[in-house]
């Protein structure tokens, strides 16, 4: 996550590859192979601009010791996802990566299956917002696009959101052209409002090569965190070569904005 250009809206849209699932073919037969640091560096040849790896308290798939070498090897931004707890604070303050992304997080899920909750949490959040931020680390809340909770990660004062944009994927596969309609425009109302309260906005879930491009025309959004789909689609073509089809959608999307 780079700093915001000042301008309101994303000059040009960032994309953050997430390589949790080549960490997680890797345990499923344990070894060091296929390694997730080798991944993240494909990621960026591909042109990727950060890389983001979910630290989980079960360790499922990204593992303490990726988090420390992706750290040391990469020269991109880090971008450390992690479920809103004490032990992943810790670990991300004594790592040091560019940003945190505090995610809500079960055990029994296979993915994160929603948006954090802000106004519930505020009181366990703000400590670890501010905690994070004095160490240099920027905060990012992967949340529901809903105004109010884009209000409350403002007044706990973190300075990025990330819209959760799986309800619109699902319905967007599934054929739901109504369902998908309004959860589009739920993401791009809330793209609006939290850019009016400062803040700055990244989306991220489910997306693929035909998902992204609706979300990639809103202008307020200014990174987009890809992972499984991107995973998925390097089994076929390799993932300097996903990575870089992905960017290039987003961008096209990104200049084509106001064609219906």
């Amino acid at each position: 996550m780079a700093e915001p250009d000042g301008s309101g809206a994303a000059r040009r849209p960032r994309l953050g590859v997430n390589i949790d699932h080549v960490a997680t073919v890797r345990n499923a037969r344990g070894g060091a192979t296929p390694d997730p640091v080798r991944a993240a560096h494909l990621a960026v040849q591909g042109g990727a601009d950060g890389v983001t790896a979910h630290l989980r308290e079960d360790r499922r798939h990204i593992r303490d010791d990726d988090m420390r070498r992706l750290k040391q090897e990469l020269a991109v931004p880090l971008n450390f996802e992690a479920g809103a707890t004490a032990e992943m604070v810790a670990i991300a303050l004594e790592i040091l990566p560019h940003a945190v992304c505090l995610v809500p997080e079960r055990r029994e899920e296979r993915t994160t299956e929603g948006g954090l909750d802000v106004i519930g949490l505020r009181r366990e959040l703000k400590p670890m917002i501010a905690d994070l931020s004095a160490a240099g680390v920027r905060v990012s809340l992967f949340v529901e696009p809903e105004p109010a909770v884009l209000e409350a990660a403002a007044e706990l004062g973190a300075p990025v959101v990330e819209l959760h944009t799986g309800a619109f994927c699902l319905r967007h596969d599934a054929g739901d052209h109504a369902g998908a309609a309004r959860e589009l425009e739920r993401i791009r109302a809330a793209a609006a409002a939290g850019d009016r309260l400062g803040l700055e906005i990244h989306a991220g879930h489910g997306l693929s090569f035909d998902t992204v491009r609706p979300v990639a025309r809103i202008p307020q959004i200014a990174e987009f965190n890809i992972g499984h789909f991107l995973i998925g689609e390097a089994i076929f073509t390799g993932l300097a070569a996903a990575v870089a089809t992905m960017r290039r959608l987003i961008l096209e999307a990104r200049e084509a904005r106001d064609v219906p």
